[in-house]
């Protein structure tokens, strides 16, 4: 079933109008959406309503909402990804894949090994941010992560901003997550923000290992197997995703 985000503004009663430009193209242009057709839409309160096309007109479309509930696609916790970009088509995978898996932002970090330099970057946040968006609709989000512009590890964890910090190394690294995560049970707390640093293609710098170090920053492992940046990126939060998960069910 479509998914689409909306304002609340928009609900009245049992109807919710969608009126925005973007929506309705999507729903009466691209999708060719049809009356009695269901459509998902969702708020910024994170209200879900299941909804039926009840009139399309030249500049807006009726709705009536069938059902309503607090989604619950999302996670309790701020799961925050700090990644060196990467080229082109796999870089986009990323930011599509770590919204998939409940990322609530993503802070693209400029490393000494990094293969996109800065002013690249900056000049991909917004297309990295509709990727997010997209990607967001696709899974059913309750909410849509933010992909702030380019910035380095130094900053975000000066910034104070996190309650935890943590980074997966293909070397020099101390412990799984599993390790980390019995170690420190609060991390799933609600309200928690967690952040996960990775690498560029090349890994950390000795610099960058002496920084986390110096830091005390736990350098953790995914595994014997060197991985690249892309798949190391959905590995990591694949694990963190999993025992989120199980410490939710003991």
């Amino acid at each position: 079933m479509p998914h689409f985000f909306i304002k609340s503004e928009n609900v009245h009663g049992k109807t919710v109008t969608i009126n925005d430009v973007e929506n309705y193209r999507h729903i009466a242009r691209s999708l060719r959406a049809k009356t009695g057709e269901k459509l998902l839409l969702i708020d910024e309160n994170q209200i879900q309503y299941e909804t039926v096309i009840k009139n399309i007109s030249p500049k807006e479309i009726t709705t009536e909402i069938k059902n309503s509930y607090l989604s619950k696609r999302h996670l309790s916790f701020d799961l925050c990804l700090a990644q060196s970009p990467l080229r082109s088509d796999s870089q986009s995978l990323i930011m599509e894949k770590a919204t998939e898996l409940g990322a609530a932002a993503v802070y693209p970090i400029y490393t000494d090994n990094c293969a996109v330099s800065k002013s690249v970057i900056e000049k991909k946040v917004d297309k990295w941010q509709r990727i997010m968006y997209e990607a967001s609709k696709q899974c059913e989000r309750a909410d849509i992560p933010k992909c702030y512009g380019v910035t380095d590890i130094k900053t975000l964890y000066e910034s104070k901003e996190f309650d935890y910090v943590i980074a997966f190394c293909e070397r020099l690294s101390e412990k799984t997550f599993r390790e980390y995560y019995n170690e420190n049970k609060n991390i799933f707390d609600e309200k928690s923000k967690v952040l996960v640093i990775i690498g560029p293609e090349g890994g950390f710098s000795d610099s960058e290992f002496e920084y986390f170090r110096e830091n005390s920053i736990p350098m953790l492992t995914l595994g014997d197997l060197i991985l690249k940046a892309d798949t190391a990126v959905i590995t990591a939060i694949g694990n963190i995703i999993y025992e989120y998960n199980y410490s939710r069910k003991n």
